[in-house]
């Protein structure tokens, strides 16, 4: 499948709802569209199986153009599934019937059959949609999806209404199953852990532009802008108060950086932001200090604390032995060593705090 240049607005007067957007799968591939609510991802799935049109580029599935200029297909047409993320399962029909319901009459029932059993859902065929489980209703929407032997996959927040245990499992099968079929899939979420754990790459929209589409480590080592490290990593964006040389203020004190790398012309200090991951900071308790512990959540081997500094709210990731009520006055400060991006950019540079 291949997305070139695609933009849509659903009215002349409203604002792009998505942006030069390029994207391109392979067959087999996962790739995980992520973004917060709004940023346009359904919209994108909606273009590619055809429920509306682009407003400018064109859409190929198959090398077979579906969508442009001067081609438009129908969505039963264009080799694309589609799984919903509240099933879209007939009630009245069971899993067989549901199963083999995009097929054409007589044929394909044996992909039918090999899916239901690759999913496990056999001996289940006769069972309606009401007497499954939510995950074996998500298996049979995927089986459906599949079965008419589809070039490209479309999941809108799959696993988004499956408790802990079965989204994990369900999750986890995914990337095997659309190999087997030889099955690409765009697959929507807004859970960056999810993304991460089983795509082969990842894209990341906010308010209708791609910032960027890489494998999950490139994603996690190189995020491309400010937003792909807050959104994806959960990092600290940190204004630059002030720029002289290699030293930059903010909110945690001077940071400098790396003499020995390349440092390209900079904008001024209010235009750059620092990145700095929640694993690179350090809380120490001090009564007049400014920062205070507004709450923290349990991650089984750490804490996650929440920090208001002045008008920021800090990320920081501690050791279980960093035992702190909300409500704690505290100080904040990276980490002897610590490492941060700047953006706009990307600067691959190292900031380390002036001691």
């Amino acid at each position: 499948m291949h997305v070139q240049d695609l933009w849509h607005r659903y009215t002349p007067t409203d604002t792009w709802t998505l942006q030069a957007i390029e994207l391109q799968l392979q067959q087999g591939e996962l790739v995980g569209l992520l973004g917060p609510s709004g940023c346009g991802k359904t919209t994108l799935l909606r273009l590619i199986a055809g429920f509306e049109r682009p407003s400018r580029g064109s859409l190929s599935i198959d090398g077979r153009e579906v969508a442009g200029p001067r081609r438009w297909l129908d969505p039963e047409r264009r080799g694309v599934g589609m799984v919903f993320q509240d099933y879209a399962l007939f009630p009245h029909l069971d899993a067989w019937a549901n199963a083999c319901f995009g097929l054409r009459r007589g044929a394909g029932t044996e992909r039918a059959a090999w899916l239901l059993e690759l999913l496990g859902l056999q001996g289940l065929e006769q069972r309606y949609p009401h007497e499954l489980s939510g995950g074996q209703r998500q298996r049979l929407a995927l089986a459906r999806a599949l079965a008419p032997g589809p070039a490209v996959v479309l999941l809108d927040e799959p696993f988004s209404n499956l408790d802990v245990e079965v989204r994990l499992r369900l999750r986890s099968e995914l990337p095997g199953v659309l190999s087997q079929c030889g099955t690409s899939g765009l697959m929507v979420t807004h859970d960056p852990e999810e993304a991460l754990a089983i795509c082969d790459r990842v894209a990341v929209l906010e308010r209708g532009q791609l910032h960027q589409i890489a494998s999950p480590r490139e994603l996690v080592q190189h995020p491309a802008s400010a937003f792909v490290g807050r959104f994806v990593l959960q990092g600290n964006l940190l204004p630059v108060s002030r720029r002289h040389g290699g030293l930059l203020q903010t909110a945690l004190g001077p940071w400098r950086l790396c003499d020995h790398s390349p440092v390209p012309p900079l904008p001024s200090a209010g235009e750059l932001q620092l990145l700095v991951l929640p694993d690179a900071l350090s809380l120490e308790p001090q009564s007049d200090a400014e920062g205070v512990v507004l709450g923290r959540e349990f991650l089984g081997r750490e804490w996650l604390y929440q920090v208001q500094l002045g008008d920021q709210q800090l990320r920081l990731r501690l050791p279980l032995a960093h035992d702190w009520p909300r409500g704690q006055r505290c100080r904040v400060r990276p980490l002897p060593g610590a490492e941060a991006l700047l953006y706009p950019g990307r600067i691959p540079l190292l900031a380390q705090p002036d001691q």
